[in-house]
């Protein structure tokens, strides 16, 4: 079924096979989002692209899913994705591994302070599937260490956050390797002119992708301010917030549900009311969590974006951003919590000197004054 844009509305409708699909079911996906709904079935046409997309809107799945489709597992390295750092490697080779595994891909992540030899013989074992930063992948060709290393199909991810870290020429030298015959994708959030200029070297004839929203602003109710610490810090900086603020119902957002265990441990052992809440609990026990929490039984819910959705609870006095979300339209929505009905609300990050140019994004696409 379709909506009146023509868009897929299931993932059963752009025609994936059994072990994709299956993928798709382990990694809860239920309905595309706009990212994927658009790209998807251009990719899997064959067209290059060209897409602006944030980070946090699907876009790994979006190139990731038609691509490990058609590929042959019997065959060498099909799909390479170059992204900026070593943290974004490791997280998409792990997303794309769990979308393509039941099909019988393999995926390797390449990155430096790795074992070189090590790298080698995982992509001459059987990978179909490379995701690589610049700098490793470069060593890796100019060295003439991968055997017949002819992707068929090529991402950049994050194309702009490469520009910022200075990975352009190293970009443009890896082209110089790869076959002409191919197809390449382009994801950035942003499209400032040297990406711009870069995608018309290496795109042929791109179909070109927005999703990025047009205007998404902050609710004048909420008070909102950031604290710059260290990484390590970062745990007891929000301990020492909590008991400088002492909220009578607040929300920790957290990246990931490991991290939302980790911490909301650490506040029940130090005496806090507080309560995780993620993706891999049982809906009865969120259920029951979200109800403690709405009769005011626990103080503190630590969360994760997705379990957080559509929560609706109207005296929460303060949102803290343990990590800064990937995007402004998940820090709309975080802060969103508080502030509502009328109430005054307070939203606090934690930011770390190399996470300062994602908040200034965010307040820059969303409006938002952050005070320091």
């Amino acid at each position: 079924m379709t909506d009146s844009k023509g868009l897929a509305e299931t993932f059963l409708e752009f025609g994936f096979n059994d072990g994709i699909l299956k993928g798709v079911k382990e990694a809860g996906f239920r309905a595309p989002s706009p990212v994927q709904q658009r790209a998807i079935p251009v990719v899997m046409a064959g067209s290059d692209v060209v897409a602006q997309a944030q980070t946090g809107t699907g876009k790994t799945a979006a190139f990731g899913l038609p691509t490990m489709n058609n590929i042959d597992t019997k065959g060498g390295v099909a799909l390479l994705v170059i992204v900026p750092t070593r943290e974004l490697a490791e997280q998409v080779s792990e997303e794309l591994y769990r979308l393509g595994h039941f099909a019988g891909i393999r995926t390797v992540a390449v990155y430096g302070g790795q074992s070189i030899g090590r790298q080698v013989e995982m992509i001459h074992r059987g990978a179909q599937v490379v995701v690589a930063t610049p700098g490793r992948l470069l060593d890796h060709l100019r060295s003439k260490r991968l055997r017949r290393f002819t992707p068929s199909i090529v991402v950049l991810d994050e194309a702009d956050e490469m520009l910022d870290m200075g990975f352009l020429e190293d970009i443009e030298a890896i082209f110089g390797y790869l076959p002409e015959k191919r197809q390449t994708l382009l994801f950035s959030a942003t499209m400032p002119a040297p990406i711009r200029a870069l995608s018309k070297k290496i795109l042929k004839t791109p179909t070109a992708i927005d999703v990025t929203p047009k205007e998404i602003t902050t609710n004048p109710d909420i008070s909102q301010r950031y604290y710059v610490i260290h990484e390590r810090e970062r745990e007891e900086a929000m301990v020492r917030l909590i008991d400088t603020e002492s909220p009578s119902k607040s929300i920790v957002f957290c990246r990931t549900k490991r991290e939302a265990d980790k911490l909301s441990t650490t506040l029940l052992s130090r005496g806090y009311s507080a309560k995780a809440l993620h993706g891999d609990m049982e809906q009865r026990a969120r259920n029951e969590t979200i109800a403690t929490f709405k009769k005011g039984q626990v103080d503190m819910l630590v969360a994760t974006d997705v379990a957080a959705r559509g929560l609706d609870i109207s005296d929460v006095s303060h949102v803290f951003n343990y990590h800064i979300p990937f995007d402004p339209q998940s820090y709309i929505h975080r802060i969103g919590r508080t502030g509502r009905a009328g109430k005054k609300g307070i939203a606090i990050t934690l930011v770390t000197p190399l996470e300062f140019k994602e908040l200034s994004r965010i307040m820059k696409v969303s409006g938002a004054t952050i005070k320091y």
